[in-house]
């Protein structure tokens, strides 16, 4: 915090230089000299460094460092009146001068010189408004004050302007114009606030959160605080809010030196997550009909979201014990401090030097900031100073400070990924629709159904019902006339049977009758024609009788005729019906594949994930080109956390034996997406006994042996590694011949991921005890030793953790009993490669193969082989030189606990 008040009274407000608030520049090289006493001036400077790009892979780019003068304060003012101050600052040249006496001066050079004239928003424009607009397009940043304690560094990072709007600081104008940039409908912005106190990380915006954990990613290396408070800012107000409760809570004493002495480095981070949109629109690779894409298909493509992070450190000052005059706890407090900024300055100095080993673990301060000096955050840091001649030294040391990190070369990387969960909540609501749109259509066609056949049934029965009784109506009106008829006949019948009954017995009682019966025959014959037209009409009235029956039958028939149209009406509403539900089935098959591909490009996500994270810019697959096209990079896939859930939803409704039915597909695109699938189920510990269960892990293995395609023996063989991680199934990869599957897919290969992917497998299962012998046998440690020719530094890693697992193991077997002979890695030759690797510039071979010396040395029958091969002075070097204590002391304790070993050190006149 700066006190007193300016020199030169209320500092003038100065237009900001648009070139230098934009752009990261670089200074010029100039030759180092010196000039005679008098006007001379020795130049150091940083060698230049081109500027940062915006590239997705990453691109280098140095630290920018400012250096800022902070004003004389009323006690210098009155002591230093008599000296001129130690600094001389040529801002337009961006240099300064660092006077040792009255005759020289040391001249350095930095990216941007502040005089104590310069306001605050000059300081934002010029130190951290080009980090903000890089956190914005999607980089990770920060912006961190260093310097002697009362120079200035919490007022200018820190002040909050409530009096004075003039005088806020970077924290406060930063969150100005990210809130400004930023759309509170789709982006959100999030903050957490913490100090590290006595190296103890406590939330400022939580008090009773303290001694918060620092989590590590193991993969990637990023190091986060998830038990730290975070709050969503919608306003500035609601921002600035959260500053003053957290400065309240932060830790102050009054010194010699400064009356408000930050006891603590306080952090404030910033989360922005940024939604994208439209970079889709030219792109190819997704299913067209009649040359234009589906609709429904375009909808389903995930948004891309960037996530970066702005990291401000208000560093605690240096202070000199004398000079501050802190005692009892101030003490204790400024020890601590004085011990966080030397592991900062010792990180510092071996990332300016390119040293193999940066001691980053040395303290919580430089845990947290990794990613800012030799990570992938682009970094600016201003530098405060004082003017006075009496702490010269500490100036010095400030100065030095911000010239070694402008040597310093961070990574610059774009954090951009797709937003899988969205499109998971995207793609439910789009089947929940489709599901209840179906489900509607297929409830109205039912019911259609159901009408039409009640309909029809009604019809038919009324014309069954109306033909029935006319029918009856006719046959009973036939059967009336026609009884008439006969009733009518019988009673002419009869009439006539009397007339000749009369006419017979006339003739026989009386002669004479001729006469008479002449004149009868007339009446008789009468009497016929009456009968013969009777008969006559009876023939008419049956001929009647038969055509009305025959117009019944007709109508009969008409009828039948109808119900026949309506069964055919039935029949063709049942075609439809089918039809519905054949549409239906595409329905379903077309939802199907829409969920096979979003749990394809969630494999492919992760994919690009960890290829990104190995540093590999142009191997990465991406998504949806590679689902669609095969052609090319996320989602992508970490986790990343939060679209694991979508993917085990996906995986049960797909179903798992369908996607290992997959693995024997004819398609060589179909095997490939396939074993991708079930290689990033696989790596999830849950999902690999389902796996198991379901004969995955012989597929694999089939895969393996059959296949030539490079791709699925790459990813086939990392299934296998994941599933190798257990122990149940190692002895399963034992039983099905998969080392000597493995072992010949190392000699083939040449791809060094392959190889890589291979030797995690083995290595995994040199991990086991009752394994080691059956391994060595089916040319497991050979195979590996095989592998080194590849030279790829992972595959060496592997190599290195397979050999040292299988040293662990043998030596706990001799320590057990179980092994009296010599290692087995020794008689298959694999102590000279160790030997040679000992002391490997990677850091990860050379753990392992540390390890791995450690426990070979352990057995006192390996002495004399590694005493011959030279082991012995690694083991020497390793006690001593080691980063790792642990293995050091395991080294330490090896040599001093073997006979042979100490007895060769004697010989040699070694020390231990």
């Amino acid at each position: 915090m700066a006190s007193g008040s300016y020199r030169n009274g209320t500092p003038k407000t100065t237009k900001p230089d648009r070139s230098t608030s934009s752009t990261y520049t670089t200074p010029k090289p100039t030759a180092k000299s010196r000039v005679a006493a008098g006007g001379g001036a020795n130049v150091r400077r940083s060698s230049a460094v081109p500027l940062i790009a915006k590239d997705d892979a990453g691109v280098p780019g140095r630290v920018r460092v400012a250096v800022r003068l902070r004003p004389q304060n009323s006690e210098e003012l009155v002591a230093d009146a008599d000296f001129a101050d130690c600094v001389e600052l040529q801002s337009e040249l961006k240099r300064l001068k660092l006077r040792k006496n009255n005759w020289e001066s040391e001249t350095y050079e930095f990216d941007e010189v502040l005089t104590e004239s310069a306001s605050q928003k000059r300081v934002y424009e010029v130190v951290a408004k080009p980090v903000v607009e890089s956190v914005l397009e999607g980089y990770n940043g920060t912006v961190m004050a260093y310097g002697q304690t009362g120079t200035g560094k919490t007022f200018t990072l820190g002040k909050l302007g409530e009096d004075n709007i003039a005088a806020r600081g970077i924290m406060v104008r930063a969150m100005e114009d990210i809130l400004s940039d930023t759309s509170p409908t789709i982006d959100s912005v999030s903050v957490s606030y913490f100090q590290l106190y006595m190296e103890t990380i406590q939330d400022l915006l939580c008090p009773g959160n303290d001694n918060i954990a620092i989590v590590e990613d193991p993969k990637s290396g990023d190091v986060s605080i998830p038990a730290a408070t975070v709050v969503e800012i919608r306003d500035q107000r609601s921002f600035l809010e959260l500053l003053r409760i957290g400065e309240a809570h932060r830790f102050a004493a009054n010194t010699k030196l400064n009356t408000e002495s930050s006891r603590s480095h306080a952090i404030l981070m910033v989360h922005v997550k940024r939604s994208i949109k439209g970079r889709h629109d030219g792109e190819e690779g997704f299913p067209v009909e009649n040359g234009q894409a589906s609709s429904l298909v375009k909808s389903f493509r995930p948004p891309i979201v960037r996530k970066s992070k702005l990291v401000i450190v208000d560093l605690a000052g240096s202070e000199r014990i004398d000079k501050s005059g802190s005692e009892g706890h101030t003490l204790e407090e400024a020890k601590s401090i004085n011990l966080s900024l030397t592991a900062l300055g010792k990180c510092i100095n071996a990332l300016a030097e390119n040293s193999a080993h940066v001691p980053f673990r040395d303290s919580k301060l430089t845990r947290l900031l990794r990613d800012s000096f030799g990570g992938t955050a682009r970094t600016s840091l201003v530098v405060t100073i004082g003017p006075s001649p009496r702490h010269r030294g500490e100036t010095s040391s400030t100065i030095m400070f911000g010239q070694r990190a402008m040597k310093v070369e961070n990574m610059v990387k774009l954090k951009e990924e797709f937003d899988y969960k969205s499109l998971c909540r995207r793609l439910d609501v789009e089947l929940d629709k489709l599901f209840s749109e179906n489900e509607r259509l297929q409830k109205d066609f039912e019911d259609e159904i159901e009408r039409v056949k009640a309909e029809a049934q009604n019809r038919i029965s009324e014309v069954e019902r109306k033909y029935m009784i006319s029918l009856e109506n006719e046959r009973l009106k036939y059967q009336q006339d026609y009884m008439d008829s006969i009733k009518k006949l019988e009673e002419k019948w009869m009439i006539n049977q009397q007339i000749s009954n009369n006419e017979r017995f006339w003739v026989g009682n009386h002669e004479g009758f001729m006469d008479g019966g002449e004149a009868s025959v007339p009446s008789t014959s009468d009497s016929m024609n009456d009968d013969k037209q009777l008969v006559k009409t009876e023939n008419l009235l049956r001929q009647s009788s038969e055509d009305e029956v025959s117009s019944l039958k007709s109508q009969v028939a008409q009828w039948k005729r109808l119900e026949a149209a309506a069964n055919a009406e039935i029949v063709k509403l049942n075609k439809k019906l089918e039809s519905e539900a054949h549409q239906k089935e595409k329905l379903e098959e077309e939802i199907n594949i829409l969920k096979n591909r979003l749990l394809q490009l969630s494999f492919e996500a992760d994919e690009t994930r960890r290829s990104l994270d190995r540093g590999g810019s142009g191997k990465a697959f991406s998504g949806f080109d590679t689902f669609m096209s095969q052609a090319r990079s996320s989602q992508i896939r970490d986790s990343a956390n939060g679209q694991k859930a979508s993917i085990a939803k996906l995986f049960e409704q797909v179903g798992l034996q369908k996607i290992l039915s997959l693995l024997e597909s004819e398609d060589a695109d179909v095997r490939i997406h396939a074993v991708k699938v079930v290689a990033n189920l696989a790596a999830e510990e849950a999902n690999q006994e389902k796996i198991v269960e379901a004969g995955g892990l012989s597929s694999l293995l089939i895969l393996l042996r059959s296949s030539e395609d490079e791709t699925i023996r790459r990813v086939a063989a990392g299934a296998i590694a994941n599933l190798a991680m257990n122990e149940t199934n190692q002895e399963l990869v034992m039983v099905q011949d998969g080392i000597s599957l493995l072992s010949m897919t190392a000699a083939d290969a040449e791809d060094p991921q392959t190889l890589r992917m291979v030797a995690g497998a083995i290595a995994n299962l040199c991990g086991n005890d009752r394994l080691q012998t059956r391994l060595r046998a089916e040319g497991g440690i050979k195979a590996l030793l095989g592998m080194v020719r590849c030279g790829h530094p992972d595959v060496l890693a592997q190599v290195a953790r397979g050999i040292a697992n299988f040293a662990k193991c043998e030596s706990r077997a001799s320590t057990q009993g179980n092994n009296t002979g010599r290692s087995l890695l020794i008689e298959d030759g694999a102590l000279p490669w160790i030997v040679k690797n000992a002391n490997n510039e990677a850091s990860p071979i050379r753990r392992h193969i540390e390890l791995a010396l450690c426990h070979l040395a352990q057995h006192e029958v390996n002495a004399k082989d590694m005493i011959n091969e030279g082991a012995l002075w690694e083991l020497v070097r390793i006690s001593r030189d080691c980063s790792r204590e642990d293995i050091r002391m395991l080294a330490h304790k090896t040599l001093t606990a073997s006979p042979k070993f100490q007895a060769e050190l004697r010989r040699l006149r070694i020390e231990c």
